[in-house]
């Protein structure tokens, strides 16, 4: 999850994170799998309501989410179970631009996707449309000549590896600069 500074999330997310209720809560969720409200009052040793408002705040930042697992109390009631979102958090006083340099490699990977399809359909009709006996005589020539083949039948795929490999390149080369320039450092 990434944030910057002016997103009014931050303000909830700080206000959990600075609550000693909800840090229990996150602590006691990240250990088990899910557990519902009263499984967590119960271990915590937390009032139910107390759980049950800071669970609410908690969803709403994304910090915890809600399973599709539920029971039936004895009254009648769905009981919603919860578990701890694995999410990591990054606050960035200027996530625009973070934002801003991977909207600019979107363009360059679907046409780069693009023009790989292009080239497996070219391929794929050159080769049918090629006789199979002048395909086989040239294919023994080459051989012959050089020992290997080149199956043109992978230039699709090549050229994709090779896009794929120069777009992760390039957010690489972008996250450390960005680092550089903000005096990120561990």
């Amino acid at each position: 999850m990434l944030f910057s500074l002016e997103d009014t999330r931050i303000k909830s997310i700080s206000e959990i994170l600075g609550s000693k209720t909800s840090k229990k809560i996150i602590d006691f969720l990240s250990d088990v799998r899910e557990a519902s409200e009263k499984d967590i009052s119960e271990k915590l040793k937390i009032p139910m309501n107390t759980v049950e408002y800071n669970l609410k705040k908690m969803i709403q930042a994304g910090i915890v989410e809600e399973t599709k697992n539920f029971f039936w109390s004895e009254k009648g009631r769905k009981i919603k179970m919860y578990r701890f979102a694995n999410k990591s958090i990054v606050i960035s006083p200027k996530s625009k631009i973070i934002s801003s340099e991977i909207k600019q490699i979107i363009p360059v990977a679907l046409i780069s996707g693009i023009a790989a399809v292009g080239l497996k359909y070219y391929f794929n009709i050159r080769s049918k449309v090629q006789d199979s006996e002048s395909v086989a005589l040239y294919a023994m020539q080459k051989t012959a000549e050089t020992g290997n083949v080149i199956n043109t039948e992978n230039y699709w795929f090549l050229f994709l590896s090779g896009a794929l490999f120069a777009i992760i390149a390039l957010i690489i080369l972008k996250i450390a600069m960005y680092s550089l320039s903000t005096g990120w450092r561990k």
